[in-house]
């Protein structure tokens, strides 16, 4: 498989290491600037098979139009963008294009959500209970609160009414962790994730990539997993 990486941060890196392990090829590397027009980066994009981005919130959209014009598949790993995703998605679908997003590629923190959505269902059902959000990330990671703690925070919402807790913080080289609790008058039940480096999301990209070649559509990265489960 022939990749365009676009960033070349510590996960472009990452991505680039972990490609090379699986035997894929990258072709082209695109800065994470967002100066270069959309009409170079056609051309720059042209016989990959797919393209993976790891960026800023800002250079989304042009990578977007993009990839939509030379007719790439886009793996999207950026995060602090989803106040467009509306946007974002009904230009893809216009364009009958295709590309896969996620708040997290880790595939240990998807099956996190499913952990943490049945468990939700739980104390939502049997009351008296108190759900909160919390994260840590490295001080560099610039959306705060992150797209994954956002993601739990919708998670448990389906199952609580009331407003909870979310918070973040950002300090010193923390990889990322992830913990939603259910605080109850006798006892307090913690989920959590913790990652170990970045080398999961990488690996998350890349399998998200090898999956979204010869689609079409807008899909979140749960949806892949859903199929490979089903497929499992």
């Amino acid at each position: 498989m022939k990749i365009a990486l676009i960033g070349r941060g510590a996960m472009g890196r990452l991505v680039a290491k972990m490609a090379e392990i699986k035997g894929h090829e990258i072709v082209c590397s695109i800065g994470s600037g967002g100066g270069d027009p959309v009409d170079k980066l056609v051309s720059r994009l042209q016989g990959s098979d797919v393209a993976i981005d790891f960026t800023v919130a800002d250079a989304v959209r042009r990578n977007v139009e993009a990839c939509l014009a030379a007719g790439v598949p886009l793996v999207e790993g950026t995060t602090g963008w989803t106040e467009r995703l509306t946007e974002i998605e009904a230009l893809v679908k216009a364009a009958d294009g295709a590309m896969v997003r996620g708040a997290n590629f880790s595939i240990g923190v998807n099956l996190f959500y499913r952990v943490v959505e049945y468990s939700a269902g739980l104390f939502g059902k049997i009351g008296g209970y108190e759900p909160f959000v919390e994260e840590q990330h490295h001080s560099r990671k610039r959306d705060a609160p992150s797209g994954t703690a956002l993601r739990l925070k919708d998670i448990v919402a389906g199952s609580f009414a009331d407003e909870f807790s979310v918070t973040a913080t950002r300090a010193g080289n923390i990889p990322g962790t992830h913990r939603v609790g259910f605080d109850g008058p006798t006892d307090q039940i913690l989920l959590e994730h913790i990652a170990r480096s970045r080398e999961g999301f990488a690996a998350g990209a890349i399998t998200a990539s090898e999956w979204i070649v010869g689609k079409k559509g807008f899909y979140e990265f749960s949806e892949v997993l859903d199929e490979i489960l089903n497929d499992v």
